[in-house]
């Protein structure tokens, strides 16, 4: 992941490196203030050649479904094969801000995906949902090859929603493989329901002072104490155990986010160790 404090300019060097590496994916980033989502995965995806570029997460209540499915279809196209898409609810507080909290977070992330999802299929799409009006619309150039829609999301409702309506699902930092299964069992889905989670990552001796900030901030989001948030940390071999025990526990996708002013020099490691 290109983590959301670095720069924007940045991610130019950063994504080229990485489509030189065994990396598969690249996770960017939607937090309001720090960047946009579509702009960031569209610069990924015109300097590199090979990397899936994952968006995560664009909030449901900031984007209109057909203009989500124009900019998703758009980049779709000129990268087929090349993108995974997600959408979310959104940080209440965030939402609250700048006058898009919805009644209700659930109705408009089942209709919006719903609603994405077929007009990337090609589809003409008429709802008149409790959130979401769209009447006779679709897109003229739709992607041969639409793009996997994914829910970002952590409560049992949403969990479940995703299993239902989405292609994936993406979980958040801090949830290690022993809670992995209960997840996977609250989802549910189908055999292709891919589960991407983020962890943070810090290569060194120091990594408890370099992640203490995020990992209290996230102890907070995820309702437990600061302890009980998972990291890939420590060592080289450390954070590979941490990577493999993850995709044991049944994660398709790990997404690693480093810190620091270099944030390569932990995937490097990282990778080394894998």
């Amino acid at each position: 992941m290109f983590d959301r404090g670095l720069p924007p300019e940045q991610l130019i060097p950063f994504a080229r490196e990485l489509d030189g590496t065994s990396v598969d994916d690249l996770w960017v980033v939607e937090d309001l203030g720090w960047t946009g989502g579509v702009s960031a995965a569209a610069t990924a995806l015109a300097v590199t050649s090979r990397l899936r570029v994952g968006i995560g997460i664009t909030p449901a209540p900031l984007r209109n479904p057909m203009l989500l499915a124009m900019e998703l279809g758009n980049l779709a196209r000129m990268h087929p094969g090349r993108l995974a898409a997600g959408i979310g609810h959104g940080v209440g507080d965030w939402m609250r801000q700048v006058g898009a909290a919805p009644p209700s977070p659930l109705t408009l992330l089942e209709e919006t995906i719903t609603s994405v999802r077929a007009l990337l299929r090609g589809e003409t799409v008429t709802l008149h949902g409790k959130a979401v009006r769209l009447d006779g619309v679709s897109l003229v150039h739709p992607p041969a090859e639409p793009p996997p829609v994914l829910a970002g999301v952590k409560g049992p409702r949403s969990l479940a929603l995703s299993g239902r309506v989405a292609q994936g699902t993406i979980l958040p930092e801090g949830i290690g493989p022993e809670q992995l299964p209960g997840y996977l069992d609250q989802i549910g889905g189908d055999a292709d329901h891919e589960l991407v989670i983020f962890t943070y990552l810090h290569i060194g001796a120091d990594f408890a002072t370099a992640l203490r900030p995020m990992v209290e901030g996230q102890a907070g989001f995820l309702g437990v104490a600061p302890e009980e948030v998972a990291v890939t940390a420590g060592s080289a071999e450390a954070a590979a155990a941490q990577v493999k025990a993850l995709w044991a526990a049944g994660a398709g996708t790990v997404a690693v986010r480093p810190f620091g002013p270099d944030p390569l020099r932990h995937v490097r490691a990282l990778l080394s160790a894998l």
